[in-house]
């Protein structure tokens, strides 16, 4: 994917969980990279939600904090889905 960098990873937050991802990352290559189609998910990116047209002009930085919202049809089982991506 052209927005990770060279092998190095940060630590994010993503809905309430730590993990490390690629660096370099915008919103959308984090998005991408969790399998997640950028027009069907909400960002709040450090507590400020993120204009749809801006996902791939902010870049991630270590430490950042995430809550991805995915909206999706099947219920618990879409929910579990989102889950396990995280």
């Amino acid at each position: 994917m052209s927005d990770e960098g060279g092998g190095e990873e940060i630590p994010l937050t993503v809905n309430g969980k730590d993990r490390a991802v690629p660096a370099g990352l915008t919103v959308r290559g984090l998005l991408e990279h969790l399998e997640l189609v950028p027009e069907l998910v909400v960002v709040e990116h450090n507590r400020e939600i993120v204009d749809r047209s801006r996902y791939s002009e902010v870049t991630l930085e270590a430490g950042d904090r995430l809550e991805l919202v995915h909206f999706v049809g099947g219920g618990k089982a879409a929910e579990r889905d989102l889950e396990n991506r995280l």
